[in-house]
């Protein structure tokens, strides 16, 4: 399994290459860093996802000494280094800019969304396809903008004000409790994407 996994790395050299330094440009920029967290973390872990979603790549996975469920396993855990990559990034990128340590809720709260994202977007993707999940999301960003432009113009900020709200919660008994919620959605999506690759015919 631990071939698969540096598989993916190596097949996403170019986008760590292309991205980490975008990250820390947008961090320069004084951008919301719970925002570009989050949005560079799933955009890095859905382009390494979609690079197997071509029938000919399952086919050569699975005649290759490897279970379907060390295939989908190395997805999960390799989903989990990739955050850990950005969020050190993001951490050591914001010393070296402002020269402060950033809090670690907000780094907490980065890997709470990118794992709960993870937990529904993985078996998704594999019942169906990454590629109805980018149009979903195109559909959303869409319903946003009519929302935010015509609704709700003070949405962001209210948003924004929520987020600093949980974050500046110190009730760590809460923290852990989230915690363990997350950590339950994640290892039950993972059981199911073992279930529903297992059961896909290619």
């Amino acid at each position: 399994m631990l071939h698969l996994i540096r598989k993916d790395f190596v097949l996403m050299k170019n986008v760590f290459m292309l991205m980490l330094p975008l990250l820390v440009i947008a961090l320069y920029m004084n951008k919301s860093v719970i925002l570009v967290g989050v949005l560079f973390c799933i955009s890095i872990i859905m382009q390494g996802f979609s690079h197997d979603e071509k029938d000919a790549s399952h086919l050569l996975f699975n005649s290759l000494p490897y279970t379907r469920k060390e295939i989908v396993s190395s997805k999960y855990i390799g989903a989990c280094l990739v955050m850990c990559i950005i969020l050190a990034t993001i951490f050591f990128g914001h010393l070296m800019i402002y020269g402060e340590i950033l809090p670690w809720e907000q780094l907490l709260f980065i890997a709470g969304i990118v794992f709960l994202f993870i937990s529904f977007a993985f078996p998704f993707s594999y019942l169906f396809n990454s590629q109805y999940l980018l149009i979903s999301f195109g559909v959303l960003f869409v319903f946003y903008l009519v929302a935010v432009n015509l609704f709700l113009p003070n949405l962001n900020d209210i948003m924004r004000s929520i987020t600093q709200f949980v974050i500046s919660l110190e009730n760590y008994q809460l923290y852990f409790s989230v915690i363990c919620v997350i950590a339950a959605l994640y290892i039950g999506s993972w059981f199911l994407s073992i279930r529903i690759y297992c059961r896909k015919e290619f």
